[in-house]
């Protein structure tokens, strides 16, 4: 069913600019933005995703993955068919790409009300809008964050971060927090791999970061692809300088997906370069993911040095943490505890 979509802006001859995302699509009368799920249906900019949640289940919040915001809590994920981006190494392409091939949107039909609801009984903390990407389920993500508030439970966004600044604002005192995948430090990679540009991200971390919303940050480090040693010394650089030393950086391993069936598993040698990498920048928090059992995976404290927070997987089996300070030491961590 179609919804009425917001944050577009009528053009002449039946035509509609899309403001949402960063591709900032015009669109022709009864034809989609390059998400699939908007369409200009005479001359107004409709969605199809509004009441479709196609991906419905509680995870824990370290899935997302969050390791500074409510650890140890759980979270009720959702998603939607669509996705502004068309990356080659989707691990969710069956979800993100389907309304791109011109087939019907299908998903569980829902309100706002409903998800919120379903939070409460599953006894979680917060609602994560992730899976596919979240920007292009605005409007249920906007409806739902708000009762959510209202009802004492946080909102946490997993995003690839290429909204429009117009979104950003709109989201702002809705969005807690935010997990934004970096994908890589050039734009060749973003035009050629994922369909998208590099300059917005880093904009739209930095205005998120301004707007006083939590931020960690994800790299799928893809051997070959996005993990030179200069690459990952100026992503870290600019995490660290731009964001701030307290963010959060997961660098997690890549297995081959989609149409990247021929790129071999990362190394584990290329992981710790890259979190050598991020520790050199300054950053306090640079954690290795998708290899359970993985030391790297801890939150370590910034002074003492002390474990605090030890992971199995999405698991966390040991806390050194009182009211967001170290035991040891007293000092404080960044995040939500």
């Amino acid at each position: 069913m179609l919804h009425p979509a917001r944050l577009w802006k009528p053009l002449k001859d039946g035509k509609v600019q899309c403001r949402l995302c960063s591709h900032f699509c015009i669109i022709d009368e009864q034809e989609h933005g390059k998400c699939g799920v908007r369409q200009n249906v005479d001359g107004q900019l409709m969605t199809k995703t509004y009441e479709l949640v196609a991906a419905l289940n509680v995870d824990p919040v370290e899935k997302k993955p969050l390791y500074h915001f409510l650890p140890g809590t759980e979270t009720f994920s959702l998603g939607t068919q669509g996705c502004n981006f068309g990356c080659t190494f989707c691990q969710n392409a069956s979800l993100s790409q389907h309304p791109k091939t011109g087939r019907e949107i299908t998903g569980q039909k829902v309100t706002p009300e409903i998800l919120v609801e379903a939070t409460i009984a599953h006894k979680c903390d917060s609602i994560s809008y992730t899976y596919s990407e979240p920007t292009i389920f605005f409007e249920l993500m906007q409806d739902t964050a708000r009762l959510a508030h209202i009802k004492g439970l946080k909102n946490i966004m997993v995003s690839n971060g290429f909204q429009s600044p117009d979104c950003i604002e709109e989201l702002t005192g809705l969005i807690d927090a935010a997990n934004i995948d970096l994908k890589a430090f050039n734009d060749v990679f973003y035009r050629d791999t994922c369909g998208g540009r590099l300059n917005p991200v880093l904009d739209n971390l930095k205005h998120m970061k301004t707007n006083g919303w939590w931020v960690e940050v994800t790299t799928l480090l893809i051997p070959g692809k996005n993990d030179s040693p200069d690459e990952l010394k100026e992503m870290a650089a600019f995490i660290a300088n731009e964001l701030g030393k307290e963010v959060p950086w997961h660098i997690s391993r890549f297995h081959p997906d989609y149409k990247m069936q021929d790129c071999p598993v990362t190394p584990m040698e290329a992981l710790q370069r890259a979190r050598k990498a991020g520790t050199n920048a300054g950053l306090e928090y640079v954690y290795i993911g998708n290899i359970p059992g993985n030391e790297s995976s801890a939150t370590f404290c910034p002074d003492c040095h002390k474990e605090l927070i030890k992971r199995f997987g999405f698991e966390m089996t040991k806390t050194g943490l009182s009211d967001g300070m170290c035991k040891y030491c007293g000092c404080k961590i960044n995040g939500v505890f």
